[in-house]
């Protein structure tokens, strides 16, 4: 049965009442005044003595009599303890609130009004979220004042419904992430409050409230200062309790954070990043000392390889590097391949696999462990290790688990994988915050509902999913052609012109003053010199500068203050020297005011031709700037309101997505000559023709692909810019060229019509490239249009 603590702590309220402009006793600044009390669930009792049920009705009867003979149980109750006094009575009449069948299983408490001590909780509740004292723990994702603003919102909202008749949406449950003692973790649960048993009391007089003073309190939920105003916490108390009810969400939570982390470019080069994944994981499996592994696999090489020169994230495949256990490796990573199905060593004392792999493992401190390829489309290009120094912590019903997050570590593997070969910085894709204006009216219709269910009596209703369906999808982007390639030469150019000029310095130097350091700074300078003309590698860039600053420029400084006959030569070397930066600084300005020249071109054509295109038929429209622009379009019914959408209409902005890739073509082949380095770009479209689903994550503000094919999309449309034409080796994408890819050949049908159209218009040059591509991280069959644009 649950659980009556009065007699083991003292039911403080969360906060106790303040007085108007001033803070209550104790620490906290809840605005309202509160009382434990049981009237409110007597009145409930009362309500079902003349209940249809005539079972319910008999206890009703019963727990009126037995009420009426306790007196003590009446109105506000300063001291819980006297609920002691009653203790019968006070199980019975919470079986209202807290089922006999739920008792083991189920999460609740009850608290006095937004109190912090608990006077009557289910065991798993005082498991939870109760200290020894059977105060409420403090969560670890939330301080106290978050706590209080919380706490002090749900109050505000329960006044103005109880006493003003105004229903706000409720906020929907909160996070709690709590420690597990027993296991040295964290779980989290998902929180709702229950106010059903508390009253709101007038003091005095309620304030009167307009209706536009209502919708101003609708529209500031969060500004707690407009709330005190409108309702002076003064003339209102808050008697009665509220019931907690927990729901354990840690899977759900889990698995989310690990799909937006893994996500996350560079996500696996960071050490202190795969601590936090194994940390989850530790929390998803609850096994405190579990080790995650991971190792990518090189096609090329046919080996496994690290991530990063600083860490090895793979426990297992060290020993092959080591030239230990590489025999009952290889044997066990054939099973893998050979089964398709991830190897579960529940004790690798017993396992069945090679000898010598055994000992390796065990020597590791490993003794229960899942193995698990990481396959991405037709490839393998990874291993997922999971470990345990515990036996039978890993068994068959992990699966079921490692299932859910494998394809989040091999999207992961894969794309880090292909930057660590390129080496090129990721550039942060803006994030998707306000909601789009096309959109704005879904979300009206989803808050009216939720708002009508309240009026129906339905409590604890959740916000509707925010989905639309069968939208499609058109992508463009215009990327800066070797853009890696020059910024790495401009930051060479710029190194050795900056050691040349030190050079001459140190040089000019030794004809006039004796010192052994000026030789050693000048074998340092040229031995750099002859590193940078064969090639940049990375580390050379900051180790240079840092010398340059700390052991070069300030022997400048002394000699042009000692020795007259230099000064003309280290004027000429401060000359060169940005003096924002302290470095040289040209060929780098000129190729990053060549990349801002163009993005800022193509974004503001892009954006004006966009507004034009909204007048066709409204669609979301999302734009990034990376070493160039892309550009992700939705379009359909599911995104409008009353406004009945035919496929003319995506014809029209496919039509309008093929004009605009051709100005954008010819706008930045004419600005290449104004630039300071000439670059160039190619221009890509990804045709899809098949509708999918997009979902509003209200955790995360923003909309995702919904669904495993959709992501499968996703994740195509972020690689085909790397795209080679089959048999040749040949890159898609060329510079004045339109490149078109496409998996159907019916999709490609529509477009020749259009491309037809351009070349009568004199904006394509003749001809039609039909070409197919290299198979593309496991996809394959694309196909591709490439048309040459008249410049």
């Amino acid at each position: 049965m649950p659980v009556s603590a009065v007699d083991t702590a003292a039911a403080a309220p969360f906060v106790t009442g303040a007085a108007p402009g001033g803070p209550g006793p104790g620490p906290s600044v809840f605005p309202f005044a509160t009382a434990l009390s049981l009237e409110p669930l007597l009145a409930y009792w009362r309500a079902r003595e003349t209940d249809t049920n005539p079972g319910l009705a008999l206890l009703a009867r019963a727990i009126a009599r037995q009420a009426a003979r306790t007196p003590a149980l009446r109105g506000p109750l300063p001291d819980p303890a006297v609920l002691d006094q009653a203790r019968d009575l006070l199980e019975t009449m919470m079986l209202a609130v807290f089922p006999t069948a739920a008792t083991d299983s189920a999460i609740s408490g009850a608290v006095p009004p937004f109190g912090r001590t608990s006077f009557y909780y289910t065991p798993r509740f005082a498991e939870v979220l109760l200290n020894k004292e059977r105060t409420i723990k403090q969560p670890l994702n939330l301080d106290l004042a978050q706590m209080e603003g919380y706490m002090a919102r749900m109050a505000y909202q329960l006044v103005l419904h109880r006493v003003y008749g105004v229903e706000l949406p409720a906020a929907g449950a909160i996070i709690f992430t709590v420690p597990d003692y027993k296991i040295g973790l964290y779980r989290h649960y998902g929180v709702s409050v229950d106010s059903s048993f508390i009253q709101v009391r007038v003091v005095g007089g309620a304030p009167v409230l307009t209706p536009a003073q209502c919708e101003q309190l609708g529209h500031q939920r969060h500004n707690l200062a407009v709330w005190r105003e409108l309702l002076p916490p003064a003339h209102f108390a808050l008697e009665g309790f509220n019931v907690l009810q927990l729901v354990d969400v840690t899977d759900q939570e889990v698995l989310s954070e690990l799909k937006y982390d893994l996500l996350e470019r560079d996500v696996l080069q960071a050490s202190d990043r795969l601590e936090q994944i194994q940390e989850k994981l530790r929390v998803l499996f609850a096994r405190p000392a579990l080790q995650l592994g991971i190792a990518a696999y090189d096609e090329k090489k046919k080996d496994f390889v690290d991530f990063g020169r600083k860490i090895n994230h793979s426990f297992l495949t060290k020993q092959v590097q080591h030239n230990r256990a590489d025999s009952g490796f290889r044997q066990i990573y054939e099973r893998l391949l050979r089964e398709r199905r991830p190897l579960v060593l529940s004790d690798v004392a017993r396992a069945d696999i090679p000898d010598d792999l055994r000992a390796q493992i065990l020597e590791l401190g490993i003794r229960s462990a899942i193995l698990a390829l990481l396959p991405y489309g037709g490839d393998t290009v990874g291993l997922l290790e999971i470990g345990s120094p515990t036996a039978g912590d890993l068994d068959e019903f992990a699966l079921e688990k490692v299932a859910q997050f494998v394809p989040l570590f091999a999207v992961a593997v894969k794309r880090n994988a292909e930057d660590l070969q390129t080496r090129i910085q990721a550039v942060m894709q803006e994030r998707f915050t306000p909601i789009h204006p096309t959109m704005e009216w879904r979300f009206a219709d989803a808050a009216r509902r939720l708002l009508a269910r309240h009026d129906e009596g339905e409590r604890g209703v959740e916000m509707e999913a925010i989905v639309f369906a069968d939208v499609y999808p058109l992508h463009g982007s215009c990327d800066i052609r070797g853009s890696s390639t020059a910024r790495n030469a401009a930051i060479e150019g710029d190194l050795i012109e900056h050691l040349t000029l030190a050079n001459r310095v140190l040089k000019k130097a030794s004809e006039h003053r004796q010192l052994p350091i000026l030789d050693e700074l000048k074998f340092y300078v040229n031995k750099n010199l002859r590193r940078l003309h064969q090639g940049i590698i990375s580390g050379d860039e900051l180790s240079i500068y840092e010398s340059l600053r700390l052991e070069v420029e300030p022997l400048f400084e002394y000699l042009a203050q000692h020795t007259p006959e230099l000064r003309p030569v280290i004027t000429t070397y401060w000359a060169n020297i940005d003096p924002r930066l302290g470095i040289l600084y040209k060929r780098r300005q000129a190729f990053e005011q060549s990349v801002t020249a163009i993005n800022d071109a193509v974004s503001t054509y892009l954006d004006d031709e966009e507004a034009k295109a909204q007048a066709m038929f409204p669609h979301y429209f999302q734009r990034f700037r990376t070493d160039g622009v892309e550009y992700n379009i939705y379009v359909g019914e599911a995104l409008v309101q009353d406004k009945p959408f035919d496929l003319v209409f995506l014809k029209n902005l496919r039509l309008w997505q093929l004009l605009t890739m051709v100005e954008i073509t010819r706008l930045t082949h004419a600005l290449a000559a104004t630039l300071p380095v000439p670059l160039e770009t190619t221009q890509l479209i990804y045709i899809h023709g098949q509708p999918l689903s997009i979902r509003f994550r209200q955790d995360e503000r923003q909309f995702d692909v919904d669904g495993a094919y959709n992501i499968r999309y996703e994740i195509i449309k972020k690689r085909i810019d790397k795209a080679t034409v089959l048999g040749t080796g040949e890159r898609l994408t060329q510079p004045g060229r339109l490149a078109l890819v496409y998996a159907q050949t019916r999709e490609a049908t529509e477009y020749h019509e259009y491309i037809d159209y351009l070349q009568d218009r004199g904006l394509l040059e003749p001809g039609v490239e039909e070409l197919e591509l290299e198979e593309l991280q496991g996809a394959k069959g694309l196909l591709a249009l490439r048309v040459q644009v008249k410049l």
